[in-house]
């Protein structure tokens, strides 16, 4: 069985983390540690990946990035992130021989494919592990809000990439709708991302009654503190909506993949992972009206690896090199 080294990275809008990762017979054997860089300290993926190879002192030939964004046409753009990627020259800029290029939650959905069971930790439904076969919803807030298809095999997997934090918001309640009607009135279409990513707490937050009068703190970073500390109390009961908001939605993605199974991912909700399984998140998520009892009965596991982005891309390097 040989093993071959190759340079990953997982690129996203404010950080690009790079790592060297050995990959055999289709499965990640290693992934080093990693190296993050600010985007905004290189005017370019080029510059950033000569930075990391200087400081690991390696020369892979090969490499796989995964990007925040669709993975389509000549030329890849950040929403929040000035790096242009133009496919057909990376290889040559990176200067690499074998290049696979994938979305970055697409990434996510490979490493749930291939990471141990340690590197999940359980959050609702039965306590039995993903299964295979099986069809698996990936979804996890962030900066925004990733959705991913992973359909397990016995030996095998595959990943379908999607945009699915971009759905209408769908409100259950009249506080809903009314958060709803507000942030209208400032974005026009309300996709599902405005309320369940990292800047949709403080909109919940700035929605509840008393708001207008309480001070609020100074950054989302704060606002997230305060909230799962409980310091600001109204910022733990908009985490209590976003909680339940959360399961109501990933029900929803779980009914059109026709899941077997939800793997939770992103930056927030390892934060308060203890916290989540106490919160409306599970009733939420299983109040389907006459799927209740199917919805109950998926198994809710959240990612626990610390780089799941890096391990991710070499998966789907070690996948698509079978």
């Amino acid at each position: 069985m040989r093993e071959e080294e190759l340079g990953v990275a997982d690129i996203g809008g404010t950080h690009a983390r790079f790592a060297l990762a050995r990959v055999a017979a289709g499965r990640v054997r290693g992934l080093g540690p990693a190296t993050v860089l600010r985007v905004a300290d290189f005017p370019g993926l080029a510059e950033a990946w000569r930075a990391f190879l200087a400081r690991s002192g390696a020369a892979p030939r090969a490499a796989a990035l995964a990007v925040a964004g669709p993975v389509r046409g000549e030329e890849l753009k950040f929403t929040n992130n000035p790096w242009r990627l133009r496919p057909a020259a990376l290889a040559g800029e990176l200067g690499v021989e074998r290049l696979v290029l994938v979305n970055d939650f697409g990434a996510i959905g490979h490493a749930v494919a291939q990471l141990a069971p340690e590197d999940f930790t359980h959050i609702s439904g039965p306590r039995r592990p993903l299964p295979r076969p099986g069809a698996i919803s990936v979804i996890g807030p962030g900066t925004g809000m990733g959705v991913a298809l992973t359909l397990l095999e016995t030996e095998s997997h595959r990943v379908v990439e999607a945009e699915g934090g971009h759905v209408g918001f769908a409100p259950r309640d009249s506080f809903e709708d009314a958060l709803l009607a507000r942030l209208r009135t400032k974005f026009g279409r309300v996709s599902a991302e405005r309320v369940l990513s990292g800047p949709g707490l403080a909109e919940i937050r700035a929605a509840l009654p008393g708001a207008d009068e309480a001070p609020i703190p100074a950054n989302d970073k704060a606002l997230w503190e305060a909230a799962i500390s409980g310091a600001d109390p109204l910022a733990r009961t908009a985490l209590e909506v976003f909680c339940s908001c959360l399961g109501a939605f990933a029900g929803d993605v779980a009914l059109t993949h026709g899941a077997h199974g939800i793997a939770l991912a992103g930056g927030l909700l390892p934060r308060f992972a203890d916290l989540l399984p106490q919160t409306g998140f599970a009733s939420s998520l299983a109040a389907k009206g006459r799927y209740a009892a199917l919805m109950a009965e998926l198994p809710v596991w959240l990612i626990a690896h610390p780089q799941p982005g890096l391990f991710g891309a070499a998966a789907a390097f070690a996948a698509k090199g079978r």
